[in-house]
């Protein structure tokens, strides 16, 4: 993964400077990425359209990943950048 932060990095400085501060905000970000899906696809659910296309979402297995998900992005939020 590094490799590959690296390399976009190198990417993206040939248009422009990159602060690698903000190299610590990958994560929380991400995690708000997460909460984020989620709700929009809960706030849509009334839609008759959205249980058609996403059974998933009230299926057990789909659950226990999303809570897997958050307790590895929690434990990932609480190491040092």
């Amino acid at each position: 993964q590094r490799m590959q932060l690296e390399t976009i990095i190198e990417a993206y400085e040939e248009f422009s400077e990159f602060d690698t501060a903000e190299i610590g905000l990958i994560e929380p970000l991400r995690a708000m990425r997460l909460v984020y899906y989620l709700a929009w696809l809960m706030r849509r659910w009334a839609d008759p359209a959205f249980p058609k296309n996403f059974p998933w979402l009230t299926g057990e297995d789909y659950w226990l990943r999303q809570t897997a998900t958050f307790i590895e992005q929690a434990k990932v939020l609480q190491e040092p950048p």
